[in-house]
């Protein structure tokens, strides 16, 4: 299975085949307009400027299930994102990202990618308070812990790595360019 299997809901309530993205490197990430991490954003624009003509795309998720940090409609919170941080990637509907609710395309991602690697003392002190604020994701195997964990998926489709939510986006920025071919 591929992530090109996967059709993804739209914030207008259409869909989005991503069969229409092969060939892309594609980042999915599980956000939220109002987590200490919301800031990752400036970051994921970064990237998505500086590599989308090279095969870069973004598929932002929002999502609700951590700490109630994505309040407001679709709308409003691609009005946000495009407002105070000026993005230009389309954030996608509002989704779950774990439990039976959960939208298949992150249940596909968890499967093929169960941990993230989290580098640094700084990060892995964040993620140890998170496992103690949401004590499941510590003990689920695949479990998404928090917002803003991301899947860099390769041109071919597959799942290449899995960050923790305290990642900083530019801190793979050697990856993608790995996967996209460019110096």
């Amino acid at each position: 299975m591929k992530i090109y299997d996967f059709k993804v809901p739209k914030r207008d309530g259409s869909e989005l085949d991503l069969k229409t993205l092969e060939g892309k490197v594609i980042l999915v990430v599980n956000t939220a307009t109002g987590c200490g991490f919301t800031p990752q954003y400036e970051g994921l624009e970064t990237l998505y400027e500086k590599y989308h003509e090279t095969g870069l795309e973004i598929l932002d998720f929002p999502c609700d299930q951590f700490g109630h940090q994505a309040p407001g409609t679709d709308e409003e919170i691609h009005t946000f994102c495009t407002g105070k941080y000026k993005t230009k990637f389309d954030q996608l509907k509002k989704i779950e990202v774990n439990g039976d609710k959960a939208e298949p395309i992150f249940s596909f991602l968890k499967g093929a990618i169960p941990e993230e690697e989290v580098r640094g003392m700084k990060n892995k002190l964040a993620m140890g308070a998170i496992d103690k604020m949401v004590p499941k994701a510590a003990k689920e195997k695949g479990y998404i812990r928090w917002n803003f964990t991301k899947f860099l998926i390769s041109r071919t489709g597959e799942p290449a790595f899995r960050y923790a939510p305290t990642t900083n986006p530019l801190e793979f920025e050697d990856d993608i360019k790995k996967l996209l071919g460019v110096n």
